[in-house]
């Protein structure tokens, strides 16, 4: 995992207009427990899909909405 992931996940919470801590409660994550597994680059497939879902996307190497919009 690259800072790609970190950088998605940054533009996936402002294109919500959401924190990164709303994210991880969203998914059932404390808030610190997501920021460490992005910063120690620790996120599995699972993570990410998870998270896509709870944001109403789908997750693809990228994040995307039902609009056409890719993070």
């Amino acid at each position: 995992m690259t800072i790609e992931i970190e950088q998605q996940i940054n533009m996936l919470a402002a294109y919500k207009k959401i924190s990164q801590a709303e994210i991880a409660r969203l998914i059932g994550v404390t808030p610190q427990n997501l920021h460490l597994k992005i910063k120690r680059e620790t996120l599995r497939p699972g993570d990410l899909d998870k998270i896509a879902e709870a944001l109403g996307a789908t997750y693809h190497s990228f994040f995307e909405f039902p609009d056409g919009t890719r993070i």
